[in-house]
């Protein structure tokens, strides 16, 4: 059974193209010089900073973040920035009594941002505003928390093994990794995601089939 979806954000929820493109402007290199090197820490394995790192050696990322805010050129988000099957989705999950959490690394202000779209959830948190961030097992502590259910009925959804997927599985969480985004489409078939995921799903509109096999997926509108 399972009572609770906690949701993970970047390239679970949202596109990352913003996030991205805008450091990219910021540090006055192009797009698609960032883009390559997110790859490239993505085939590592590595954190998604190092790709920042490796443009600049010795960046502090916290001290650009505040700077980039301070000059109007911080994080944003809108109705675009989702993926088409969120609403859908995460309102499918609703009308079964499922409760629905999303969690992931974020800042105060992206967690704001995000509770600004009125989604579909019991509950919008920002790993900043419980003051520890993934891949900690004490972040997953907070998901279990704010889960309202036992560890063995709460699924959490993510692209990123290192962040999501193993950590969650620790915590005693079920697990799905999304086939979704540079993190998710390169570890999809990897035989340690696929033996510690409980799931692989390459659609937010195939939860709702994990918590009542009789539910017939819709098209997103």
């Amino acid at each position: 059974m399972i009572r609770t979806v906690v949701l993970d954000v970047g390239e679970t929820l949202t596109r990352d193209d913003r996030y991205w493109a805008s450091w990219a402007d910021w540090l006055g290199v192009p797009r698609h010089t960032l883009s390559a090197l997110v790859g490239a820490v993505v085939v590592d394995g590595r954190d998604n900073a190092d790709a920042l790192r490796l443009l600049k050696p010795g960046i502090d990322v916290g001290a650009e973040y505040a700077a980039r805010e301070a000059a109007g050129r911080g994080e944003q988000l809108d109705e675009t920035d989702l993926y088409d099957d969120v609403r859908p989705a995460l309102t499918a999950l609703q009308q079964m009594g499922v409760r629905v959490v999303i969690a992931g690394n974020q800042s105060a202000k992206m967690g704001d941002l995000l509770r600004a779209l009125n989604l579909p959830a019991d509950l919008v948190v920002a790993s900043a505003e419980w003051g520890v961030a993934k891949p900690s097992p004490d972040f997953f502590h907070q998901v279990i928390g704010a889960a309202e259910a036992p560890a063995s009925q709460t699924l959490y959804v993510g692209d990123h093994p290192q962040n999501d997927i193993f950590p969650a599985a620790q915590a005693g969480l079920l697990t799905a990794h999304l086939r979704r985004g540079p993190w998710g489409y390169w570890w999809a078939d990897d035989e340690t995601v696929q033996r510690v995921a409980d799931y692989a799903i390459d659609s937010l509109l195939d939860i709702p089939a994990l918590v009542n096999p009789s539910w017939r997926k819709a098209s997103p509108a």
